[in-house]
């Protein structure tokens, strides 16, 4: 059994969410972030996230590990979320346990 922190009730933070959440810090007990909208964003995104990441708990979730695929490990997709999470500080990150894509070719199913 996992022993991970119980945050309470949590929202996933989407762009829409931005500019509300930082002007009116909003009662959440902690926001989700989908991995790879942040990994290869260094602009404005990025810049959010990190703000947000000092109001709030942070869990990251990814949807294209694809550990599930036949494919080997993606090395770089790990380096890039190992250096996120480093940034970020999440409390936990997860991923799905599936597969997205076959053959080098991620479909984000």
């Amino acid at each position: 059994m996992l022993n991970l922190p119980d945050l309470g009730l949590g929202l996933g933070l989407r762009s829409q969410h931005f500019n509300h959440i930082l002007e009116n810090r909003p009662e959440v007990d902690w926001l989700e972030v989908i991995s790879e909208n942040f990994m290869d964003s260094y602009g404005r995104p990025r810049h959010i996230l990190r703000q947000v990441a000092e109001q709030y708990p942070v869990v990251m979730h990814g949807v294209s590990l694809s550990i599930g695929s036949t494919d080997p490990l993606d090395f770089t997709y790990l380096k890039k979320l190992k250096a996120l999470a480093l940034e970020v500080k999440p409390q936990w990150v997860s991923d799905h346990l599936c597969w997205t894509g076959v053959l080098t070719m991620n479909s984000h199913d």
